[in-house]
């Protein structure tokens, strides 16, 4: 805000809506990359000289430890990690058999890719002793480049570790100084995913100013003042937190035939038809968990709203003397799908007790009513009190009390006997609820083992797909960087190429092609016949394919239209495995040696008729003495042709035998002064005649000023 001169938050907010960038800016800004090789030397020491060579012995050979860095910044951490276990690994198995996968990871995609890339500044000198600086480190002008066998153990990749899922089966994990900027929450939530993270007896290495807090009986201390700890084997399990992955499974939810709104009206007239057809008392209609979906007639004296909020449910609003036979009886009712009728029930209402008959009927037509349950309520006349008027002269006080007795007797029997059906009914309806809830415990129980199971899997494929991935990126950045050294070497040997496949079409040309044919980058894939080209060559595309169906090279010789002369070489395009997948040509510029080759064959010519004009005695020999070329006075000199002189030797020839070894002798002086001089020699002419001439002699030189023969010519 200062840097923008923005003094308001609501300011700053409207800024950044305007400017997406400053969003990155600020990003970037609020992390806090801070970190360095071997951070607290002792630390390292620790490692290399006790807990590592202690993880190291009990390994398997082979074996491969598995390290995660969360927070790993620019890589340092990582990389020394890396250091001091191969350190550790030569001094107590130098032979190998072991390796250190590092995963390390970072919010910062920036710092990532700095990490990937393993190039520091030369300031790192200040915390790596110059031995790992020459044995691990690759001194550059940039500074220090990290070397292959190293780089090699670290995978970084871009890393959420509140959101994403964390890596597993981790045997070292290094998380130094990043709890200390999460509230105590968090932190206590980290905790507990390293150690899900971590194998049996793994490390954890924290940052000197952080602690476990009161997650500290998941883990041992080995070094409480360095903070390194192992994973505790212990029966109580880390506290619940929100892990960042999640599993979600659907339940099945069976719904109940509910009515809508709009059918009150059809629900009413369809009750109120009922009621008139079988009965004329109050009732109300329930479904089986006992709520009240219709009410007919004046059920007051038998129903009354229950205390507290408000509850349409018939069970919570039964009126005194209802609530123990009526459930019994309505279960009854709808577990044998049946009419239950509750007979002489005696109910209080304002102080006053009446006697009714109750019906409960399980309704299984018609189709919108099936499934309810129709109350019906009737009052009845105590049977009891209507006759002991009749019978108070005949019957003693004694006999009304023993009928009385008798009929509370046979109610209480009549309730026993169905509390004892409710009983045993429950108690079924129990045991067959309770082995369904074993049943489903076992479901869920194993559910629950295939869902971490394919968890695991699903980690551990997140895993190797990201290692996947980084692999990729680096041979895509190979892939790059060869097309880059092919294209630059192809541009720097000013050769114009061509590359078609086999079907004639251009897969690729270089920038030298473009002045012999009308090339764009968008002519790449259209026919190689389309082109228009400068060249006197029209049977090109024919040729072409001629050595796509022969495998033979063609190389020719082709002027173009404006006075130009290529060299062109058409030869098959072999990829690595040996086979042909199109062909190449090559255009090389041969303009400059055309015009050399033009001016000798002039300078030949000019030469051949001077030497063939000349009156003079000319030959001209080589360095070992062959005879190059002989004018027409020479062939007459000597009585011999061209063809019986030239590629003989001359002294074998015309020089007397027991002369020749001189007369060589004083050739090879000539040759070796570089200078024209005149010599007399013995030579035997026309007609075996040994005459003594005087010759003049001119030296041959090449470019490099080497002798390379000599002309010889007499005078007549």
């Amino acid at each position: 805000m200062i840097i923008h001169k923005i003094d308001k938050i609501a300011s700053y907010v409207l800024f950044l809506n305007e400017n997406p960038k400053e969003i990155e800016i600020l990003f970037r800004e609020l992390l806090i990359g801070v970190t360095d090789f071997f951070r607290d030397e002792v630390v390292w020491e620790t490692l290399k000289e006790t807990i590592l060579p202690d993880i190291i012995t009990k390994l398997e050979p082979g074996s491969i430890l598995r390290a995660w860095v969360p927070g790993c910044s620019t890589g340092e951490e990582a990389y020394s990690l890396a250091i001091v276990f191969k350190e550790a690994l030569e001094k107590i198995n130098p032979h190998g058999g072991f390796s250190l996968q590092i995963f390390a990871t970072d919010l910062d995609n920036e710092a990532i890719e700095i990490a990937r890339k393993g190039i520091f500044p030369a300031s790192i000198a200040d915390h790596v002793s110059p031995e790992r600086l020459k044995r691990f480190f690759l001194q550059t002008e940039d500074g220090y480049f990290i070397n292959t066998e190293i780089r090699e153990k670290v995978v970084f990749a871009q890393h959420n570790i509140i959101m994403h899922p964390p890596f597993t089966k981790i045997d070292i994990l290094s998380c130094r100084n990043l709890l200390i900027y999460m509230e105590p929450a968090l932190q206590k939530q980290m905790i507990g995913l390293f150690y899900y993270s971590l194998n049996p007896n793994g490390i954890m290495i924290l940052g000197s100013s952080e602690t476990l807090g009161t997650q500290s009986h998941l883990f041992t201390s080995l070094d409480l003042k360095w903070k390194i700890f192992k994973r505790a084997v212990t029966l109580l399990a880390p506290d619940l937190f929100d892990f960042p992955a999640t599993f979600s499974r659907t339940k099945a939810v069976s719904k109940e035939k509910e009515f809508a709104s709009g059918s009150i009206q059809n629900i009413q007239t369809l009750a109120d038809q009922l009621l008139l057809q079988h009965y004329a008392p109050a009732g109300v209609l329930v479904n089986e968990q006992g709520d009240i979906i219709y009410v007919s007639g004046h059920t007051g004296k038998y129903l009354e709203p229950a205390v507290g909020k408000a509850n349409m449910n018939i069970f919570a609003m039964l009126r005194e003397g209802l609530r123990n036979e009526f459930p019994i009886a309505f279960r009854k009712a709808i577990l044998k799908k049946e009419t239950v009728v509750l007979r002489n029930i005696k109910v209080g209402t304002n102080g006053s007790a009446h006697t009714l008959n109750i019906s409960i009927q399980w309704i299984d037509k018609p189709e919108p009513l099936m499934g309810k349950v129709m109350v019906i309520f009737k009052d009845v006349q105590d049977i009891a009190d209507s006759n002991l008027a009749a019978r108070k002269e005949k019957k003693s006080l004694d006999n009304i009390r023993q009928m009385e007795l008798e009929k509370e007797l046979k109610y209480a029997r009549e309730k026993i006997q169905d509390t004892l059906e409710a009983m045993q009914s429950s108690q079924e309806e129990l045991k067959f609820t309770n082995e369904e809830l074993q049943s489903t415990n076992e479901e869920l129980q194993s559910t629950n083992e295939e869902l971490m199971s394919s968890k695991e899997e699903m980690q551990s494929m997140n895993e190797e797909l990201q290692t996947l991935n980084a692999e990729l990126q680096s041979k895509v950045d190979d892939f790059k960087r060869v097309n880059n050294d092919m294209k630059n070497l192809l541009n720097s040997t000013d050769i114009a190429t061509l590359f078609l496949d086999n079907d004639m079409n251009i897969r690729r040309f270089t920038i030298q092609a473009v002045k012999i044919f009308k090339l764009i980058k968008s002519d790449i894939g259209r026919p190689f016949t389309d082109l228009v080209s400068d060249l006197i060559y029209p049977d090109l595309s024919d040729d072409a394919l001629k050595v796509l169906k022969t495998l033979v090279y063609i190389k020719k010789q082709i002027p173009t239209k404006d006075g130009r002369w290529f060299s062109i070489r058409i030869m098959p395009y072999r990829t690595l495995d040996d086979k042909v997948d199109g062909v190449v040509i090559t255009f090389f510029n041969i303009s400059d040696l055309k015009e050399v080759e033009i001016k000798l064959h002039e300078t030949e010519q000019m030469n051949k008729l001077l030497l063939n004009s000349a009156s003079d005695i000319i030959i001209k020999l080589a360095t070992d003495w062959k005879i190059l070329a002989v004018n027409p006075a020479g062939e007459k000199y000597f009585g011999k042709n061209q063809e019986e002189i030239v590629n003989k030797n001359y002294i074998h020839m015309f020089i007397p035998e027991q002369l020749r070894k001189k007369t060589e002798n004083e050739m090879n002086k000539i040759l070796r002064e570089s200078q024209d001089t005149r010599f007399k020699m013995q030579l035997i002419t026309a007609g075996g005649k040994l005459i003594e001439t005087d010759w003049s002699v001119v030296v041959l030189l090449d470019n490099l000023k080497v002798p390379s023969g000599m002309i010889l010519s007499i005078k007549k």
